[in-house]
């Protein structure tokens, strides 16, 4: 694994070394979505130093998911988003999991506020009704918008929209493929987001809604490559 990461050009020099083992996750895809179990106990994976004094020398910093609710990789989450709000781009996908393993209110009060937080919010819709319950997640996303954000809310193979203050939301479909597997779709997502917004030029600022709908049709060709194949690596599409 390590040698692919840096084959694709991927840094370490921050990735912490333990003797533990890393977290087991089984995915149980339905009709309704992909169920989840965790084991976690006596693992690697959730015990992440805190690096939020490297924050600032990053263009964007990811967060969210797991490593935000599960201590003892919660606190050094919060305290590098904290940093990376104030010196960098914060993007944040909540990614929200149930499971009998983790608390529900302690886990939706942390991702609520890492999305208060973050400059670009990425969301399902049902993450979006899993945090602001009773909410229409279009409604959410707007009020998420409206202080500032990038706000994007997927919703599988009808798409996604995007949201920014003071305008109209910009909404483009879903690549279709035949689908092997969605289980790394909304990351792969992420990164072709953030792939297309580095392209512009900068991470911050407020794109024109054409920017937008590009970044948006981009981030999608990347998670269909993910939804296409066994297994969650995703591909760079081609521009002919």
């Amino acid at each position: 694994m390590e040698a692919r990461l840096r084959a694709a050009g991927a840094g370490l020099d921050l990735c912490a070394r333990s003797g533990l083992p890393t977290a087991l996750a089984v995915a149980e895809p339905g009709a309704d979505g992909t169920g989840y179990h965790f084991h976690l106990q006596d693992t690697a994976t959730f015990r992440l130093p805190d690096l939020s004094a490297h924050a600032a020398g990053f263009g964007a910093v990811y967060a969210g998911g797991l490593a935000a609710v599960v201590d003892p990789a919660a606190e050094a989450v919060r305290a590098t988003a904290l940093a990376a709000a104030e010196h960098s781009c914060l993007v944040v996908d909540p990614n929200v999991r149930l499971d009998r393993t983790l608390d529900p209110e302690r886990g939706r009060t942390a991702l609520r506020g890492l999305c208060g937080l973050a400059h670009v919010v990425k969301a399902s819709d049902e993450d979006l009704e899993r945090l602001w319950p009773g909410a229409r997640p279009e409604d959410t996303c707007r009020a998420l918008a409206e202080e500032g954000r990038l706000v994007v809310l997927t919703r599988g193979g009808r798409g996604s929209t995007a949201w920014t203050a003071g305008a109209p939301p910009v909404s483009v479909p879903a690549v279709p493929v035949e689908v092997v597997n969605t289980i790394g779709a909304g990351d792969a997502f992420v990164a072709g987001l953030l792939s297309a917004m580095a392209a512009r030029g900068s991470l911050t600022g407020r794109p024109a809604p054409e920017e937008v709908r590009a970044m948006l049709a981009f981030a999608s060709e990347v998670a269909a490559s993910v939804c296409a194949h066994a297994g969650t690596e995703p591909s760079v599409p081609v521009r002919g």
